[in-house]
């Protein structure tokens, strides 16, 4: 990552990020790959650098930093491994929501436990049956007098079983996005379960369950923001959760082109060092250039979220949609630049194109990015 246009500040993030990616993700990630490990204690050590309350305001116990000083955060964390800053990025959207729509009391009651990752939070809002649709969600949540009773079941919930935090769409209202209200829900609620971790291809390091709400009962007080208002409480808080993706795939991406760089330059073939072959010389110079101009398009689009451009969103789906394609397939040509010994685990190229296959699907699929994208380009001719 060039850091030639960064202020000091900014510099520093990085370094003090980047040493935490190097002394406690990356000498661990193949292991708790393997292992289906979360690590709880490398997460809390990542909350005494201001990493569990990225965006949140510092009176709660955030660290206040802007969508601009995020994506270098994530980007460098998910040079460590992608997995595990996917998640800081899911758990910080999260508290990001809270902070922005929660009452006092509630952003004192949750917050400062989440910014110190004592707590951990999910994002609730994918179903079985409603994915890419989302404003299809078929959960509800039924007032009875002071209360929400609760009744539906989340998919792919990444954290679900380990955080203590859900904020919960659900619907109060008509069919459409108009009818979604947002839930603050505690493990610890009675009717709230989890199915089995899911068995993925990538993204092991942290559990991915079903969240099952059966007569979830909530006082009033867990109502985040107000009722109808949670479909656009939880499509503002993906503008920057999918800047958080886009910037884990840029950092994977990275790793695999570094490694790639020191591979071709152990290698011999032919009478000579790999890398100095021009053919695959220019491999690397188109995959270096992909990524510098993901990068440049990520760093725009949370600039724009940072001033509150009404642009904002459309440049943050590019920045997912454009990010995420182009660091799977970096990742994806830097296995193919290592030959056999790309395709064994030992290596860790197949792991980070493991990791960044998912990033295409969540947070909005790149097809529904490409569909809010054309929505914003055809919009005065509708």
């Amino acid at each position: 990552m060039t850091t030639t246009l960064l202020t000091e500040d900014q510099q520093a993030l990085v370094e003090t990020t980047l040493d935490f990616a190097q002394d406690h993700l990356a000498p661990h990630a193949l292991d708790w790959d393997r292992h289906e490990h979360f690590p709880l204690d490398v997460l809390r050590k990542a909350a005494g650098l201001g990493l569990g309350g990225v965006y949140v305001r510092e009176e709660v116990g955030g660290s206040g930093l802007t969508r601009a000083d995020g994506v270098l955060v994530f980007e460098t964390l998910a040079s460590g491994c992608p997995s595990i800053a996917g998640y800081l990025s899911i758990h910080n959207m999260v508290a990001w929501m809270i902070d922005q729509y929660g009452e006092p009391a509630q952003r004192e009651r949750w917050l400062p436990r989440l910014c110190a990752m004592e707590d951990l939070a999910s994002y609730c809002l994918t179903e079985p049956g409603a994915g890419s649709d989302a404003a299809a969600l078929r959960t509800r949540a039924v007032r009875d007098g002071g209360h929400y009773v609760l009744t539906g079941v989340k998919q792919f919930i990444s954290g679900a079983g380990a955080s203590q935090v859900y904020v919960v769409l659900a619907r109060t209202g008509a069919d459409g996005p108009h009818g979604i209200s947002a839930f603050l829900v505690d493990k610890d609620d009675p009717g709230l379960s989890f199915g089995p971790n899911e068995r993925k291809m990538g993204w092991n390091a942290q559990p991915t369950r079903q969240v099952i709400l059966d007569g979830v009962r909530l006082s009033a007080d867990r109502l985040l923001g107000h009722e109808g208002e949670g479909f656009r409480i939880a499509m503002n808080g993906l503008n920057g959760g999918r800047l958080g993706i886009a910037a884990c795939s840029l950092g994977g991406a990275r790793n695999a082109l570094d490694r790639s760089l020191a591979h071709l330059a152990e290698r011999q073939a032919f009478g000579g060092r790999l890398l100095d072959a021009q053919a695959l010389q220019f491999r690397l110079a188109d995959m270096a250039t992909e990524l510098a101009a993901a990068r440049a398009l990520v760093h725009q689009a949370a600039q724009a979220l940072d001033r509150g451009d009404p642009q904002a969103p459309h440049l943050c789906a590019m920045a997912k949609r454009f990010a995420t394609d182009t660091g799977y397939s970096v990742a994806d040509r830097a296995l193919q630049l290592h030959g056999g010994y790309g395709y064994l685990s030992e290596y860790g190229i197949e792991k980070i194109v493991r990791d960044l296959r998912v990033h295409q699907i969540l947070e909005g699929t790149n097809e529904i990015m490409r569909v809010i994208v054309a929505r914003g380009l055809t919009e005065a001719f509708r």
